[in-house]
């Protein structure tokens, strides 16, 4: 049986949507894991916080304004993606650092939050 595992997705802001053009990856790891080796073999590893993200490519359609995404701060940033899974994205703020790519119409665009939680539809 056939299944959609990639491809439609929804992007939206404190529940407005914007324009997602691609390139979009969700990042909901709270902790980034690395071994540790000694020379008499591994000891175990070591765990540290890391920040989980929403980034992707967004058009700039008309009444689309950097300057309002720059102010975005504490939002809840929600990705729907085609294999059916959804990732809630809270206390969130826009990163900013935009490059705004005129010959394709868009940008790439961070938001990092507190928490990044993944939800089954």
């Amino acid at each position: 049986m056939a299944q959609r595992i990639a491809g439609i997705a929804f992007l939206t802001v404190d529940g407005n949507q914007l324009a997602l053009r691609g390139n979009f990856t969700v990042s909901p790891s709270p902790v980034e894991r690395t071994m540790i080796a000694g020379q008499d073999g591994v000891h175990g590893y070591q765990e540290l916080p890391r920040v989980p993200y929403i980034e992707g490519d967004l058009s700039t359609l008309p009444g689309f304004y950097l300057e309002d995404l720059l102010n975005e701060t504490d939002v809840t940033v929600v990705a729907q993606l085609a294999n059916r899974m959804q990732y809630v994205l809270t206390s969130a703020t826009c990163k900013g650092g935009f490059e705004n790519n005129t010959r394709d119409g868009q940008v790439r665009v961070r938001w990092e939050g507190v928490t990044c939680e993944e939800v089954s539809l």
